[in-house]
């Protein structure tokens, strides 16, 4: 049955033309100081804030921001380090958060750090929580599971309003004085 399968000697061998050799083309390797496995925010350099820069607004950034200048308003961010001559008068909520400089505002954060340079004055919720000795912190410290987590109001569950938050008109007690007639007192004009 393998009979048909052997090759006879009879058979004269059959020469096999030379094969024209073909030119290898590699790409360029990349230079040795770019990293190939990195993900695409790894790549971004950090954002900078000079300390001659003063900001009166929010900040939103989706990589890492040094704060070395004023910032009069919330930042969110995923990883914030404030400089030891920063100033930060608002808000910080991010993954990670490292202070060296001063903030007034409550801070949300996954790890966050407070230096021996640092001055909190404000409320922090964090997963974990590191302050050096020397570091000044005036608030409360919250553990919370996710302390990024924030509801529809601009606060998390029994914690108060988030720095910078409207406050809504049912919860304003300007809103109740307006709803009630405000009697007028007598005038004097009649006493005889």
């Amino acid at each position: 049955m393998l009979s048909n399968f052997k090759k006879t000697d009879t058979e004269p061998a059959k020469a096999v033309p030379p094969q024209p050799v073909a030119q290898q083309v590699t790409a360029p390797k990349p230079p040795a100081s770019a990293p190939t496995s990195a993900r695409p925010s790894d790549r971004v350099a950090p954002s900078v804030i000079g300390s001659d820069l003063t900001i009166v607004g929010n900040l939103t950034s989706k990589g890492q921001v040094q704060i070395d200048g004023q910032v009069q308003g919330d930042i969110l961010g995923t990883h914030i380090i404030i400089g030891e001559r920063a100033s930060i008068t608002g808000g910080i909520r991010a993954e990670e958060v490292v202070v060296r400089g001063q903030v007034l505002g409550s801070i949300r954060g996954k790890r966050v750090m407070l230096q021996t340079q640092s001055h909190v004055e404000g409320d922090i919720f964090h997963q974990a929580l590191a302050i050096e000795q020397g570091a000044f912190f005036e608030g409360k410290s919250r553990r919370s599971q996710d302390p990024l987590a924030v509801d529809g109001d601009g606060a998390n569950p029994g914690s108060g309003p988030e720095v910078g938050a409207p406050i809504p008109a049912e919860a304003s007690p300007k809103a109740d004085v307006a709803a009630q007639p405000v009697p007028l007192p007598p005038t004097g004009t009649d006493a005889g």
